[in-house]
Order: C-alpha cells, then structure tokens, then sequence
C-alpha cells in the first residue's frame, strides 16, 4: 500500500521503473487519440468537473491507460470523493504511476502520468480516506475503464 510519504519520495528521488515503455512522437499521439483525450495525456489539461464519463460511474472493473492500455486503477479502490473527477485511493500496482511535483496555477501539487507512455492523469492529494488517505484525482478522458468479464486473466 502506498502512502503519502511513498509519493513524495518517488516525486523527488525517482519513479519505480515500468514494465515496458510507449514511446511516440506528439504527433503520431495526435494522430491516435481523439482531441479531448490528446489535450489530456499529452497537453496536461484538465476536463470539466462532474461532467465526464467516470465521475458517478461505480461499476466493476479495470481502468485502464487511454494511451497505452496499462492497468492503472481498479474500481474497488474509487470512491466517491465530491471532487469533480474519478477518485480512487491506491494505483492498481507500485509502478503504474509517475509522480512529478506540479507548482502550476500557483499551487503546490503533484501530478500523476501513467508509467509506460508518460500520459498525464491528474493529481494525488494527502486528504483520501483511510488507511493510506490518498486521493488519486483523475481526467476521464485519460482512462478506459475495461469491465470485469472482458479483463484478459
């Protein structure tokens, strides 16, 4: 399980290596991703609140890497944490994530990407639930989440 302290250290020191690598140039990604997803995972932006696809959306299954495919969250960690965006509490492995100190918008967060190919999907916060009491807030539109029956054993 990881916590905040894990977080802070993999943000200053190093992220955990990943099990592979996606490398593309911007514009290959431009070609493949539908413009919001492509103003996400690799423009850094941020969807409308509450007006995305899994923000309410609490049925079984993997989220997945909108870029790459990499499992990345599993629902039986997302809550319902009147953010705005799909919350969950832990990744779906150690080394799912990136974590990288964000001082954009004049704030001090940390910014989460998806380990293998770099995509950005939000923000992990200090003020989730117990008992790690993270809070991975992330873009719809950097996910896909597969359904139970259809996850690949």
């Amino acid at each position: 399980m990881l916590r905040w302290i894990d977080v802070l250290t993999f943000a200053k020191y190093g992220n955990p290596e990943p099990p592979r690598r996606v490398e593309k140039t911007e514009a290959e990604w431009a070609a493949e991703l539908p413009p919001a997803r492509f103003r996400v995972l690799r423009q850094h932006a941020t969807e409308p609140p509450y007006r995305n696809a899994y923000c309410r959306s609490y049925e079984p299954g993997e989220y997945q890497c909108a870029g790459c495919g990499t499992p990345l969250f599993d629902s039986t960690t997302k809550y319902h944490a009147i953010s705005g965006w799909p919350s969950f509490t832990q990744p779906a492995a150690r080394g799912a994530i990136q974590y990288h100190f964000d001082e954009s918008h004049n704030m001090q967060r940390v910014e989460v990407r998806c380990n293998v190919c770099g995509g950005h999907l939000g923000h992990v916060f200090p003020d989730g639930p117990a008992p790690a009491g993270l809070r991975y807030c992330i873009n719809s539109e950097s996910l896909v989440r597969v359904g139970e029956d259809e996850i690949p054993s």
